[in-house]
């Protein structure tokens, strides 16, 4: 028997969705409410596939379901990869009215939607994320993508799911490691946004980190009703949706440096922050005791707190330059204002950005 625990609404007007949220949810929930015609083509991977494939087939009763299984890992969120996607819908004559569904972690979830964006122009698709970090982040929001060898998510669309089911079970599975990738992108939403919810973080981190069903739904909830409130209002990243990007552009180039996969996004997010963190003092607007308090939050979650061996500053700012939020040739960073208030800027002092860089290398350390 299922229990539904939360349920949300991101509020696109006709395109809103549903974020379910539960235990039990996989194998028992009916999602064919979200399925337009009579195709489902299921992605996943080898890891994932094993576990949770064949409940995810009865949450699609009476409908002609078809699999593509791709390679676990970042390193393969390519155009080899995706081409695997649509191989599979070509292969089996998946028409416009197909319903593409990405059951997996953040790397399937994007290139699943990518897929889904770009097949026969558009065609629907449904998010059933089984790890921490992507029932927090990438399964809300619609955007969708891969990378590219000089820069990571350079190539992808903005594409809403019909519908988000997070069953909390799946994280009962989890690598520790990767439990902890998870909860630097929960720690970001009190940072940037919801000052309460990091304080009830520091309270509850211990527990997140043992995976207590009760505090792992109320993070995930809060979590995603924090995303679902900014896409709302910013869907394609005009303005405060670039708040989310809280430590991505230092940590997108410890991703890229390291080759994909070498760190896990949310490791590189969680140095990625404590640099944000460190800047946003240097730049007057937090003070030492708010970037310790982030700092000291972080590494309870188990996130390293240096860049990886032999990354320079040379190379933080080469990777920094390609990325997405820079605008006419301008670095824009998200920085502090205060804790669970942040705000873009392209202003930040190149000397600043120095110190903040090297006193993360790992020569500093």
């Amino acid at each position: 028997m299922y229990k539904v625990l939360r349920e949300l609404k991101v509020d696109l007007g006709e395109r809103s969705y549903p974020i379910i949220i539960g235990q039990g949810l996989l194998g028992a929930f009916d999602l064919t409410p979200w399925v337009a015609g009579q195709q489902v083509m299921i992605v996943t991977n080898d890891t994932v596939g094993p576990l949770y494939l064949d409940k995810v087939k009865s949450c699609f009763p009476g409908k002609a379901i078809d699999v593509v299984t791709l390679p676990d890992g970042e390193k393969y969120k390519n155009w080899q990869t995706l081409n695997q996607i649509f191989d599979g819908l070509l292969e089996q004559r998946h028409t416009r009215k197909t319903t593409v569904v990405a059951l997996g972690g953040g790397v399937v979830g994007d290139m699943a939607g990518f897929a889904a964006a770009c097949y026969q122009r558009g065609v629907p698709f449904i998010q059933v994320p089984t790890t921490l970090l992507s029932q927090v982040d990438s399964s809300v929001g619609g955007k969708t993508g891969i990378n590219h060898p000089l820069g990571k998510n350079m190539v992808g669309a903005f594409h809403q799911p019909q519908a988000v089911l997070i069953d909390t079970d799946t994280l009962q599975t989890l690598p520790a490691r990767e439990v902890s990738a998870g909860l630097a992108e929960v720690i970001k939403y009190g940072l940037i946004r919801d000052e309460a919810f990091l304080s009830w973080l520091e309270e509850a981190i211990d527990s997140l980190v043992r995976l207590d069903a009760e505090a792992l739904g109320e993070a995930i909830f809060r979590s995603c009703t924090c995303k679902a409130e900014v896409v709302a209002l910013d869907e394609r990243e005009g303005g405060l949706r670039a708040i989310l990007n809280l430590g991505h552009t230092f940590g997108h180039a410890i991703e890229t440096f390291a080759g994909y996969g070498n760190w896990l996004h949310g490791e590189a997010v969680g140095t990625g922050m404590m640099m944000a963190a460190d800047l946003s003092v240097r730049e007057g607007f937090i003070s030492e005791e708010d970037r310790e308090r982030a700092n000291a939050l972080i590494r309870r979650a188990g996130l390293p707190d240096r860049a990886p061996p032999e990354m320079t500053e040379a190379d933080f700012m080469n990777l920094m330059s390609v990325d997405k939020k820079n605008v006419d040739g301008r670095l824009r960073l998200v920085l502090l204002k205060s804790v669970g208030d942040a705000f873009t800027t392209d202003e930040a002092s190149a000397d600043n950005l120095h110190d903040t860089l090297t006193g993360f290398l790992p020569s500093a350390g």
